[in-house]
């Protein structure tokens, strides 16, 4: 046991020596990091909320605007489908989660039954969807079809969408370039959104609020404008309403075919940029393959005709097409300032939210409340970490001096491997780390006083050394293991900050099995390799 390799002793070496390295930057003021390198300081351990100071964000997802737009959507495809077998119907109804209608002439009901079943779409996909619908259909009498949204589906897509509206939310705010934002679901509707380091939450809600659901749509020149603010809208067209645009009169609403010639989610990228001739901010965009295409004929077949560019059923511009556009890219003009120009660009770049987000929560924690809880953090840490030292030290002389070695070199490697992970230190990740430095030197003890045993067994020196390390072995196998399972378990099953607990105590335990035995062997063989000793006190 006390034999150790010359390449075991240069991979425990290499390890120590990357560690440092890596936590290095953590431990300097802020002025040495600036000139350092960026690839070496960008390892470090990012400060949570409670730490740094953010924005904190409730947001709930309304799952009922959701169910409206697809009963909508739905009995939509039902009025075509009967519209284009010349069936007529009537007293169309939603409400809710159901839709319903009266087929004019009984002997054609059971053809439009057969039409409204062929196009109630499936719930799933692949084989496994047959037979499961989205919704139940039931003929209550008097030639009536009424619709119902199914439970099955309402539970499968309410967990779709808010998984679908978390990883929009991260994008968004990655988009903004804020570091370790942390983004975690609660209930079965709401997301918690907390985001260290930015006190602006008003610009961060403005940015999570908006759907950012984007089409391309001609104007309905041939409408009367007034007739159509008096409700009076052609079939197959709608009046939208203009973008509000700071220092421009408003312009009144536009009336726009209802088909969506080109969807917002061809774009693959769109940036703020400034218009060459006026200088001013602009959104430039740029479409995917199948979007390019659509948009040249488009563009092709409607010259000097309006193309509305629609954002949330408002209209940002309407300009007049000119000529075809093959490129596969353009741009939104408007009266925007920088900022504006970059949150829209943002919002493009990270896609539609599918369902709107409302707020339940908002609140901004203070840098000041941070300040102190990283000096509460600190001082406890050093505090714990300097009672174990002078403990060690007490108990087991020269060995303590060993093991209190080995645990800083614990305390380090934990530092660098947070930082490689890119995880973010909160008060419960310092508590963790305070635990881990209790822990850390569970395994030394329990190896001197298995050494003790041994000499006082009457063995020799090297024979009571190899024996207490070698037998200890499976005991602290065990209580490791005991540990890092708990760990486990509370990362699996906690959120917040109880897997930020959990993270740094599950790290601290395999960092700290790593020193106790390796790292306090290696100095243990490297002492009695130099000084030889006679007599072995501890």
């Amino acid at each position: 046991m006390l034999h150790f390799s010359l390449w075991a002793r240069i991979v425990v070496a290499l390890i120590l020596i990357g560690g440092i390295f890596i936590a290095l930057p953590n431990a300097l003021p802020e002025n040495a990091r600036n000139a350092l390198p960026a690839w070496w300081t960008g390892e470090r351990v990012s400060l949570g909320l409670d730490l740094q100071g953010g924005s904190y964000l409730l947001l709930e997802v309304e799952l009922d605007q959701v169910q409206k737009d697809k009963v909508e959507s739905v009995m939509g495809d039902i009025r075509r489908g009967l519209r284009k077998a010349h069936i007529a119907f009537t007293d169309v109804k939603l409400t809710g989660d159901t839709a319903s209608l009266r087929i004019v002439g009984h002997d054609r009901f059971d053809e439009a039954k057969t039409i409204v079943d062929n196009l109630n779409p499936s719930s799933g996909s692949g084989v496994l969807s047959i037979g499961n619908r989205e919704f139940d259909i039931s003929t209550p009498g008097d030639d009536a079809i009424v619709l119902t949204m199914t439970d099955a589906y309402k539970k499968q897509s309410q967990n779709d969408i808010v998984t679908q509206s978390i990883e929009v939310v991260r994008r968004r705010i990655d988009e903004m370039g804020t570091r370790e934002p942390t983004i975690e679901r609660q209930g079965d509707d709401r997301i918690v959104v907390q985001v260290p380091g930015l006190q602006d939450p008003k610009r961060l809600l403005d940015i999570l609020q908006t759907t950012a659901k984007m089409s391309f749509q001609l104007v309905d020149e041939t409408a009367d404008l007034a007739q159509a603010q008096k409700g009076i809208v052609p079939i197959g067209s709608e009046l939208l309403q203009r973008k509000a645009e700071k220092g421009v009169a408003d312009r009144g609403p536009v009336v726009v075919y209802k088909r969506v010639l080109v969807a917002g989610d061809r774009l693959t990228d769109a940036k703020a940029d400034f218009d060459q001739r006026s200088g001013r901010p602009i959104i430039s965009f740029r479409f995917d393959t199948v979007g390019a295409r659509q948009f040249a004929d488009v563009t092709k077949d409607n010259v000097n005709h309006r193309f509305a560019i629609v954002l949330d059923k408002k209209v940002l511009t309407d300009p007049n097409i000119q000529e075809p556009i093959l490129g596969g890219s353009g741009m939104i003009t408007g009266n925007y300032t920088t900022q504006e120009a970059s949150d829209l660009a943002l919002l493009l770049r990270a896609g539609a939210l599918p369902a709107p987000l409302k707020p339940i929560d908002q609140r901004t924690v203070g840098p000041e409340l941070g300040n102190d809880s990283i000096k509460a953090g600190g001082i406890s840490t050093l505090a714990g970490l300097s009672l174990v030292i002078l403990f060690m030290i007490g108990r087991y002389g020269l060995f303590g001096v060993f093991a209190d070695v080995a645990l800083t070199f614990n305390v380090i490697l934990l530092i660098a491997i947070l930082g490689v992970l890119g995880a973010t230190l909160t008060l419960p990740g310092i508590a963790g780390i305070v635990l881990t430095m209790g822990m850390a030197v569970d395994a030394n003890v329990l190896i001197y006083e298995r050494i003790r045993e041994e000499q006082r067994n009457g063995r020799g020196m090297i024979a009571s050394i190899d024996a207490g390390f070698r037998r200890a072995m499976a005991t602290i196998v065990d209580a490791n293991a005991t540990h890092l399972i708990a760990s486990l378990i509370l990362f699996e099953l906690g959120s917040g900050p109880v897997r930020g607990f959990a993270v740094t105590l599950g790290l601290g335990i395999i960092t700290s099995f790593f020193t106790a035995v390796m790292v306090t062997r290696l100095m243990v063989v490297l002492w009695l390799t130099i000084r030889r000793p006679k007599v072995l006190t501890i």
